[in-house]
């Protein structure tokens, strides 16, 4: 049996929970500060103080915000804004599809549950195989997604400089935070470690060019190795069970033929007495 089913069995829904919830605290803190310099900046872009807090509570993506504030702001329409973001968010398709078989209940339960994939909380409730935490899924979007709109509340009421957070070096926060996810994620299985080569070399060719949403939009592309791989990794795990289970066997057997003797020894007495 795989380690990461093993260690899902003992875990229970309450522990997991709270290791989302103590995971994505970090996580938290990073996006409070940004959502900080989102309500400041849309501020001084003229949405008003509700406007800012209502996109942060329905939208809840970062790079999809500063896509919307960025397009709007260098004079694009409505439509080509919602088409930046709607094209930078077009990752969570992916990640969703990969986490629908964790996910229970009928089709608006999960596409409820579904709502807590976000980037960290995606990347720190893989298990590996293919398999995900959904308990500390959900507990590590719990703790992110209030952070993220009381700090943009916070911005929209304090309105700091939109340079702060770029002045302080805060701004470096969640890419590291995600780079150590990352890490994390290589060193737990070795068929991640090409698709992240992948899309660091794609990403880093692609910024030369392209905004760095798109450039990143691209660089998901890296992930398609991974799932061209997956099904002969799982034949060679599934190869491997069925080796081991044999094994296991066939250790057993010997212990078995003591038993199996005597009552040979026995049937052949048996007949012996009978006339």
């Amino acid at each position: 049996m795989d380690s990461s089913r093993q260690a899902e069995a003992v875990v229970s829904p309450r522990a997991s929970f709270l290791s989302g919830l103590r995971t994505g605290s970090g996580l938290a803190a990073a996006s409070f500060l940004l959502a900080v310099s989102f309500g400041a900046i849309s501020t001084s872009h003229g949405w008003g103080h509700l406007a800012p807090v209502i996109c942060s509570m329905a939208v809840f993506s970062g790079s999809a915000q500063f896509a919307l504030l960025a397009a709007l702001g260098s004079g694009g329409g409505p439509a080509g804004a919602v088409l930046s973001a709607a094209l930078i968010n077009s990752r969570f398709i992916p990640m969703g599809i990969a986490v629908a078989g964790d996910l229970r209940g009928g089709r608006f339960r999960r596409a409820l549950e579904g709502q807590a994939v976000v980037d960290g909380s995606w990347a720190a409730a893989h298990l590996g195989g293919g398999r995900f935490d959904r308990y500390l899924l959900f507990g590590a979007t719990a703790i992110q997604w209030p952070a993220w709109v009381a700090g943009t509340a916070l911005g929209v009421v304090v309105s700091p400089d939109p340079d702060l957070l770029h002045r302080l070096g805060l701004d470096v926060l969640t890419p590291a935070l995600f780079l150590a996810l990352l890490f994390d994620e290589v060193r737990r299985e070795r068929i991640n470690r090409l698709p992240a080569l992948l899309g660091a070399v794609i990403a880093a060719g692609l910024i030369v060019f392209l905004p760095a949403g798109p450039a990143l939009v691209g660089a998901a592309l890296a992930a398609l190795v991974a799932l061209f791989r997956t099904p002969a990794r799982h034949r060679q795990a599934d190869e491997t069970d069925e080796t081991t289970a044999a094994d296991t066997t066939e250790a057993a057997e010997p212990a078995d033929m003591p038993e199996r003797a005597l009552r040979s020894a026995r049937s052949d007495e048996d007949e012996e007495v009978m006339p």
